[in-house]
Order: structure tokens, then sequence, then C-alpha cells
């Protein structure tokens, strides 16, 4: 008898498909929401850079004047002992984090909140940033890094600039052996076996000549894990007479 598919091991909870949380500093969120944050400002000094696995961006520790540490993404040129302003009076420079209704037009931003001290939520890989694309009275919209436009509320908050540790994806990784722990850190199964490639007792797939899956791949809705592979509940498969494959 055959083992189970990676579908059916996925969801028993094994440690193999499991992240190694544990290994996690701490949630990247902006510190609780203020009011203090609408009229005024208050500081905070970057005491130090971190490295948290399974993320691409540097993280940095920040120290505020009321006492409070604060892990956070930092912004693209800042350094140890720089000072970051929270709130109105922040002036546009990288690092700084402002309610959208207090930056002008075209400013890049990360680290997006969608409502007012929810910590952030849109934009927060490595390299990335987002532009204020336009504002009315009751919202601000957003374009994000892949062309869309959200809309978000003026009193989200985001970071001036853009993430740290851009061109991480650039680097090739070289072994195999880097991708896996790369992945690993994520809790991401490597390397991922083709079906085909596979027996007839491991997989639907498995068998058959030259690795070609050996019968149809459309499967029902309603099959069980473990079958339910291939074209799921497809309406209809193969090219479209009269057509060819380019269009």
């Amino acid at each position: 008898m055959g083992k189970k598919l990676i579908v059916q091991r996925r969801g028993t909870g094994s440690p193999v498909f499991r992240a190694a949380g544990h290994k996690r500093i701490e949630p990247v969120k902006y510190r609780k929401f203020s009011r203090e944050e609408l009229t005024g400002s208050f500081k905070g000094k970057i005491v130090s850079f971190h490295h948290e696995p399974g993320r691409g961006a540097p993280l940095a520790r920040v120290l505020f004047d009321d006492g409070l540490y604060k892990y956070i993404l930092p912004a693209e040129g800042i350094s140890v002992g720089q000072e970051i302003v929270y709130g109105a009076d922040a002036s546009i420079q990288p690092g700084n984090v402002l309610p959208l209704k207090f930056m002008p037009i075209r400013t890049p931003i990360f680290n997006i909140e969608l409502r007012a001290g929810d910590g952030g939520k849109l934009v927060r890989s490595a390299g990335l940033s987002a532009i204020i694309d336009s504002a009315s009275d009751k919202w601000i919209f957003v374009k994000l890094p892949s062309g869309k436009i959200r809309k978000v509320t003026p009193e989200a908050r985001a970071t001036v600039g853009l993430i740290a540790g851009g061109g991480i994806t650039s680097k090739p990784l070289l072994k195999a052996g880097t991708k896996y722990h790369k992945l690993r850190a994520k809790g991401h199964k490597y390397p991922r076996v083709r079906g085909t490639a596979m027996n007839p007792v491991s997989h639907p797939h498995g068998g058959g000549a030259h690795q070609s899956p050996p019968r149809a791949t459309t499967v029902s809705r309603n099959a069980p894990p473990g079958r339910k592979v291939g074209l799921i509940a497809a309406r209809r498969t193969g090219n479209k007479r009269g057509r060819s494959r380019r269009e």
C-alpha cells in the first residue's frame, strides 16, 4: 500500500508541514493607535536590526519616548540611532509613520492599515512600496505594487518610503539545500514531486508511459482527499476547436 498523498498528510498537523513559529520574534504591527497621532506626534529611536526566519525584510527594534519597545518594518535608508516620528506633525521622511490624510499625493508608502489601529495589513514584503493615488472626503485611494487600486480610511496609518531588504528575491539560491531551508522556515514542503513521476499507488496520476497521466485528470468537486487532484470540477478540457494555442 502506498503512503498518503501530500494533500492528505498536510492536514494531519505533522511537524513536516508546520512553520517553526517558536523562532518568530513577535507580530510586526504598529503600536496601539492613539488620538494624539491625529493632532500631534511622538518619537522613537532605532536601537537595533534583527532577522526573523521566514521573512525577507529585516526588523528594526524601536525605543519610544514612553519606554515602550516595539519591532517595526524599517524603511530603506534608515540606520541605528535614527529617530522616527509617529503622528500628524511628522515630516515626509523615510521611516516616519503618519495617518494617510496628512500625506500628499504620490507619496511612496508601505505597511498600510485598512482602518486605524489594525497594525498594518498591506505592502509588507521586502523592497515593495505603494503610492497614494488620490483622495476623497471618505477614502484614500492607494495604488498597490500589483497595480490594483485599494481604498482605505483617511485615519489609517502607513510608513513613508519603501521596505528595506529589496533585491533579496534577485539573489540566486545556488543550491537546492538553500531553497529547502528557506521554504522550511515558512512550513512549505520542498521539493515538490510531480504526480506523474510517482508510482500508481502513490498518486492518481502515477504510472503510465512517458510520465503522462494514465487516465483523465478531471475530478469531481466532491471527491475525497487524495482523489481530489488535477482539474477539479472542470467544465471542459482541451483546446477549443478553431483556435490556435497562442490565442
